[in-house]
C-alpha cells in the first residue's frame, strides 16, 4: 500500500476553494430563501388561511416525504418541459444545473423550516397577542414586531441544526455535474489517484465546520433556555 502523500491536497487546494465556497453559498442562498419563504408557509398554516393553508400544508408534506435527491432529478429534467410545453411551443426549455440546485434547495428546505416556526409559533404565549391587541396593532405588526422576533430567537437552534444538515446536503449536486466541495476532491483524486487523501481532507472540512457549528447550537440552546427561564 502506497503511503499517504498529501502534497497533492497542497495542490488542489484552489480547486477545492471554490468547490467549498460552492457548497458554502449554496447553503447561504437556501437557508434566506427557505427561511423567508418556509416561514410564509408557517403563517398562513398558523393563522388558518382559507385555501392556501390547506395548499400549504400538502405541500410541506409532500416534500418532506420525497428525498432530496429524487426532487432535483424532478425539478432537472421535468420542469423544462413543463415551461417548453407552456411557453416554447413544446419544445424543452433547459433550466441549467445551477439555477435548478439554488431553486430545488431552497424550496426543500423551506419545507423543513416551516415545521419548525410552526412550532415556535405555537410556543408563544397567547398574552402576546393580547398585549398586541390592546395596543392596537394590525396583524401584519403584531407579527413582525412581537411574535416573529420570539419565534427565531426561540427556534434559533433548531434552525440552525437543520442548516447543518442543509449544508451536508450539497454534495448532491453531483447528481447535476456541479462542482461542490466533494465533487471537487472526486475531480482531482480521479485524475491523480489519491482517493484517500481527497477524501480525508473532505471529511476534515466537514467535520470542521459541523462541529463548530454545532457548538453554536448548543450556546444558542443554554441562551435560549436562560432567556425562557426568566
Amino acid at each position: 500500500m502506497n503511503a499517504l502523500d498529501f502534497s497533492v491536497v497542497v495542490d488542489a487546494l484552489p480547486f477545492l476553494w471554490k468547490g467549498l465556497q460552492f457548497s458554502l453559498l449554496l447553503t447561504a442562498v437556501a437557508f434566506v430563501a427557505g427561511l423567508v419563504l418556509g416561514t410564509g408557509l408557517a403563517l398562513v398554516q398558523h393563522l388558518q388561511v382559507p385555501v392556501l393553508a390547506q395548499l400549504a400544508k400538502g405541500y410541506v408534506a409532500l416534500i418532506r416525504s420525497i428525498p432530496l435527491i429524487m426532487v432535483l432529478f424532478w425539478f432537472f429534467f421535468l420542469v423544462p418541459l413543463i415551461a417548453g410545453w407552456m411557453f416554447n411551443n413544446g419544445r424543452p426549455m433547459p433550466v441549467g444545473g445551477v439555477l435548478t440546485a439554488f431553486l430545488t434547495f431552497s424550496l426543500f428546505e423551506a419545507a423543513y423550516y416551516s415545521e419548525i416556526i410552526r412550532v415556535g409559533l405555537r410556543s408563544v404565549g397567547k398574552g402576546q397577542y393580547e398585549a398586541a391587541d390592546a395596543l392596537s396593532l394590525s396583524t401584519l405588526q403584531t407579527y413582525r414586531h412581537i411574535i416573529l422576533p420570539q419565534v427565531f430567537r426561540v427556534t434559533s437552534p433548531i434552525i440552525l441544526s437543520q442548516t447543518i444538515i442543509l449544508f451536508q446536503d450539497t454534495s448532491l449536486v453531483y447528481v447535476l455535474s456541479l462542482t461542490d466541495l466533494v465533487g471537487a476532491a472526486s475531480k482531482v483524486a480521479q485524475l491523480n489517484g489519491r482517493l484517500v487523501e481527497m477524501y480525508l481532507t473532505v471529511a476534515a472540512v466537514y467535520l470542521v465546520i459541523c462541529t463548530s457549528a454545532s457548538q453554536l447550537v448548543a450556546v444558542l440552546r443554554k441562551r435560549t433556555r436562560i432567556a425562557t427561564n426568566r
